[in-house]
């Protein structure tokens, strides 16, 4: 692919049955997003069908076969084809193993690209967990494969938005196997993880706010021995190195004082924990980070929405700040001017 200055984003499909497609159109209706170089990785038949879906203005969409054949004028939208899906077969808005297969495949093609330098980074609409078990891949979501994919052992979901941001010691396992499998070295590896990225989209050094697992961050002990055994020696361990971290916090009231610009993110103990805060304040703008890839992969804080695929309702708002999160992550900001990005 011919290199220059502007970054080169690569769209997963993400599982054809759902959204996904039509929120890349609906995106690439933006202004702000039609101007940047992206490709589609998926199945160009469905990809018009959801332009047919949608009839946006504007522009068109390219059939290409190789990622040099792109063409980034702001009338053209590259969908690389990888003949993923039979339109005959397709079953838009149900649980499908082919659409699972294939949301996979979009998600492995456009890792392959990213890893050899192809694409700067990649954006992910939403797969569906049972579709990809369907198809005998047997991976929690886009964050255990992408992991898998790369290589990388130490790695966590962080959730963005301009509210609020969360980062995640434990996501899709039991909450018993969150409590009992909580250590300090992971809790260190994440508080450092955090501080790397928001060092990155922010331009400046964070303020770290830690969770406690326990109801009011255990009472010292009385409510659980977590914090004492696990929590406050990881949190000691990081201060010693510099960062910027407070806690063990209680969990009823860190997200509060996170969102009214107390701290720049908060270190969530499990998924629920923080999904909730975050699901309730940004459910259409928040956008997922995989932190500690070789690439960067930023996606949509949704899922398929199955139950209103297809009829051109989505709202595409967290894929658009998907989109410009991972421009600033590729370029980062100059604090001295601005540094945010401007989300829908």
């Amino acid at each position: 692919m011919k290199k220059n200055s502007r970054i080169t984003i690569g769209i997963t499909m993400g599982d054809p049955s759902g959204i996904g497609p039509e929120i890349i159109i609906k995106s690439f209706e933006r202004k702000s997003v039609r101007n940047g170089r992206i490709i589609i990785i998926g199945d160009f038949n469905i990809m018009q069908m959801a332009y047919d879906l949608i009839k946006p203005d504007g522009f068109s969409l390219k059939k290409i076969t190789d990622a040099g054949q792109c063409d980034f004028s702001p009338s053209r939208l590259n969908v690389l084809d990888l003949h993923l899906i039979d339109r005959k077969n397709f079953s838009p808005g149900v649980v499908n193993a082919d659409s699972g297969a294939a949301a996979f495949e979009c998600v492995r093609k456009a890792t392959q690209l990213a890893m050899t330098g192809q694409m700067d980074a990649i954006v992910t609409a939403p797969l569906n967990k049972e579709a990809l078990h369907k198809a005998g891949k047997n991976f929690s979501g886009h964050t255990e494969i992408l992991a898998s994919l790369t290589g990388k052992k130490d790695y966590a979901m962080l959730l963005y938005d301009r509210k609020l941001s969360v980062i995640h010691v434990s996501t899709h396992i039991s909450l018993k196997e969150a409590i009992t499998g909580l250590t300090s070295d992971r809790i260190e590896k994440v508080i450092v993880m955090a501080d790397e990225v928001m060092q990155r989209l922010n331009g400046s050094r964070p303020g770290i706010a830690v969770s406690g697992i326990n109801p009011h961050a255990g009472e010292n002990g009385l409510f659980g021995r977590e914090e004492i055994e696990k929590i406050i020696p990881a949190i000691n361990n990081m201060k010693k190195r510099g960062i910027n971290v407070e806690g063990p916090l209680p969990p009823d009231t860190v997200f509060l004082q996170a969102m009214k610009g107390r701290y720049d993110i908060v270190v969530a103990m499990y998924h629920d924990q923080g999904h909730i805060p975050m699901k309730l304040l940004g459910f259409n703008s928040a956008v997922n980070i995989t932190v500690g890839l070789p690439v960067i992969r930023t996606s949509v804080d949704h899922g398929t929405a199955f139950e209103i695929a297809w009829q051109g309702k989505a709202d595409e708002s967290s894929m658009v700040n998907a989109i410009k999160l991972a421009i600033r992550m590729r370029i980062p900001p100059n604090p001295s001017k601005g540094g945010l990005i401007d989300f829908c």
